[in-house]
């Protein structure tokens, strides 16, 4: 095979290949992309995750990291590190069972509730998820069927994807309102349900959705909606509920997904939704049946959860961060708009000029992550950062400094 211009994703299928031959083939072209010499991919960390990160690597050892969505610092907080601790220490290290048969804890019960209150929902209002995407996957998988449609954004997560493969599935442009209400017209009368779904926050250009205005359509023609504001919780708002808090429409959505890997410092995900719904989604979605739930360390998530209430500096120190960023960015004419969110991308273009500028920002000490096809469209490749509460101004300055030669 030619393996010039090939992508990740031209080895999902290949055509006569069995399971051996695709991965023999996939090995050779790791290795004609120089994979193991490119430093950017599954790279070993020694270290939590921090402004500064510790890497396995040949082009250093100590980074300034913004590949990590640890947004609030809450990984490295006392306090969330102490409860997870407790909760261990009282618990054990697993759930030991799915949560229908055995495997839930007083700690699920209380997560569930905290993250329904945090939204101003009643207590039975959310379902909890060992993971951020299969809150999208598996509940999709359970809401919509082969007499439903499900109707996407273009830029929402691969999870959501896979949480359509058993329903019609029609995706609109990125953002485009006109788009979206074409499709509920056409498909009005046609479907049992339709749903649309799209993000708060993008996770590779990090732009926000005009959420009021497609809440407006969905009640327009008839259609659920649900947004998954998993970049967004923690980061915008005014007190952290995200983009549906600032577009004031918390409660009048269908249904909230998220995840607790970003913001809140731990890992699974969230549904939040009114309560029947919340219960047909504990009783029908796979990932509630048969996959075995999270342990103790979740009692960490719950005291991240009040810690964004009780010590909005966190907050306020990010915004803070994002401004002084962007403004850093534009000064040496990188423009990416108004910020609302922690990512930034630096859009490059070419897949191989990006790589080299990732190594390039890896050989002076700063650790991003390139984004290539299929992730984002060809000939849109970038270097995607996050931004934390807890990076410094110098190590800011220092980061942009160095963009400046090499952009």
């Amino acid at each position: 095979m030619n393996f010039n211009n090939k992508t990740f994703k031209d080895f999902e299928n290949i055509q006569d290949l069995d399971i051996n031959g695709r991965s023999e083939i996939f090995s050779d072209y790791l290795s004609y992309v120089k994979y193991d010499d490119q430093q950017t991919y599954r790279v070993i960390a020694t270290s939590g995750c921090n402004s500064k990160i510790k890497l396995e690597s040949e082009l250093g050892e100590e980074f300034i990291s913004y590949v990590s969505n640890d947004y609030l610092g809450f990984t490295q907080h006392p306090e969330v590190k102490r409860a997870a601790i407790e909760g261990i220490s009282k618990y054990g290290t697993g759930a030991g069972a799915s949560p229908l048969i055995g495997g839930f804890f007083d700690y699920h019960k209380l997560l569930e509730a905290k993250i329904a209150s945090f939204f101003g929902y009643n207590s039975d209002s959310s379902v909890i998820y060992t993971t951020g995407y299969t809150a999208n996957s598996a509940s999709l998988l359970a809401l919509l069927q082969k007499e439903d449609v499900a109707i996407l954004d273009s830029g929402v997560h691969t999870s959501v994807h896979e949480g359509c493969i058993l329903t019609n599935k029609k995706t609109f442009p990125h953002n485009n309102l006109e788009a979206l209400e074409r499709i509920l017209l056409q498909y009005q009368d046609k479907f049992r349900t339709k749903m649309v779904v799209v993000d708060g926050v993008y996770s590779q250009d990090g732009d926000t959705a005009p959420l009021k205005e497609i809440l407006f359509l969905c009640r327009k023609y008839g259609a659920y909606l649900m947004v998954d504001d998993a970049h967004g919780i923690g980061v915008t708002g005014k007190t952290g509920r995200g983009v549906l808090e600032r577009d004031n429409i918390i409660k009048d959505v269908d249904f909230i997904t998220g995840t607790f890997s970003k913001a809140f410092g731990n890992i699974g995900g969230f549904v939040v939704c009114n309560s029947k719904n919340a219960k047909f989604l504990k009783f029908q979605a796979k990932q509630q049946i048969f996959s075995a739930t999270a342990g103790a360390s979740t009692l960490g998530i719950i005291k991240a959860i009040e810690l964004i209430d009780d010590e909005p500096k966190w907050l306020q120190q990010l915004q803070d961060n994002i401004k002084y960023f962007s403004l850093g960015l534009r000064k040496i004419g990188i423009d990416i708009g108004e910020r609302e969110s922690a990512i930034f991308p630096i859009k490059i273009g070419e897949d191989e000029r990006t790589l080299n500028i990732s190594k390039e920002l890896m050989k002076k000490g700063v650790y991003t992550n390139p984004i290539l096809y299929p992730a984002v469209s060809r000939g849109d490749s970038r270097i995607r950062m996050s931004l934390s509460a807890v990076h410094s101004k110098d190590e800011m300055d220092y980061t942009i400094s160095v963009l400046s030669q090499l952009i």
